[in-house]
């Protein structure tokens, strides 16, 4: 790979910038998190440019908002045209999206949170390998915040092993933050308060900020490091991936060989 390899808002989500740097992202591909089983093969072939995921209806939802707060709605707009009718509007199903803005623009307290500069790129070298990162929202010297968008923000799951959690530990949310905060401040010296905005897909939406403490940032923070030598083995070429069998990109591969008992089926 060209030593000249300049990240950028552009290239950020290439194969090329993916190989280069490992990211929140591909490290969740890896090895998932309380709500996600992680799959070696899957993020191989994702880092590859072999396999990118169709999103859902929600998914561009949240996409659309999320967009609007980068400031790169009309980008999104050419890249998605299926969310619009003839006429140009939203179809019915995606004006959700804007009710969410409005509701969050009218919210001075949450708006102050998402103030920072948007869209910031930092990189750094930690636990053996290049980092990169994009926040949502980035005050230097005050705080990170990560924009979220959720389809409720007080459902909760119990855990075999941790307990009743919220959509923030269950979607690995605390994780990313700690693998911000750690890249922040390798490049400032500044240990960043984290926060989420969050903004919800219901009819009448609820939006919050949400503070997450600095035990939970270090703790996700250590289980990443320790996790990082398996993950960085296989990304470089030097074990092969393990399929995790139950994930969209093994459903894709599956290949049969023999009949299986009914009693089989049954999953635990």
């Amino acid at each position: 790979m060209s030593e000249e390899f300049v990240l950028t808002n552009e290239n950020y989500y290439t194969p090329e910038a993916n190989q280069k740097y490992m990211s929140w992202h591909t490290y969740v591909d890896f090895c998932g998190y309380l709500g996600l089983v992680g799959c070696e093969a899957r993020a191989l072939a994702r880092i590859n440019g072999e396999y990118d995921q169709e999103p859902t209806k929600a998914m561009l939802v949240g996409s659309y908002v999320d967009a609007h707060f980068e400031g790169t709605l009309p980008e999104f707009k050419l890249k998605h045209p299926e969310i619009f009718t003839q006429k140009g509007t939203l179809k019915a199903e995606y004006k959700l999206a804007e009710k969410m803005i409005e509701r969050c623009e009218r919210d001075d307290f949450f708006m102050k949170f998402m103030s920072g500069e948007k869209q910031k790129i930092f990189t750094a070298y930690m636990f053996g390998c290049d980092w990169k990162c994009k926040l949502d929202s980035y005050i230097p010297g005050v705080a990170i915040v990560d924009l979220k968008t959720s389809a409720n923000i007080h459902k909760s799951w119990d855990v075999a092993g941790f307990g009743r959690v919220s959509f923030v530990e269950f979607f690995g949310y605390t994780g990313q933050l700690a693998v911000y905060q750690k890249i922040v401040e390798i490049n400032t010296g500044e240990k960043l308060p984290c926060y989420i905005a969050a903004v919800t897909k219901e009819d009448e939406p609820e939006i919050e900020v949400i503070a997450i403490d600095q035990l939970s940032l270090d703790h996700a923070l250590n289980e990443v490091e320790k996790n990082m030598a398996s993950v960085l083995m296989v990304k470089n070429g030097e074990a092969e991936p393990v399929e995790c069998g139950k994930c969209d990109y093994c459903k894709s591969k599956k290949v049969l060989t023999k009949a299986v008992s009914m009693y089989d089926l049954i999953e635990e």
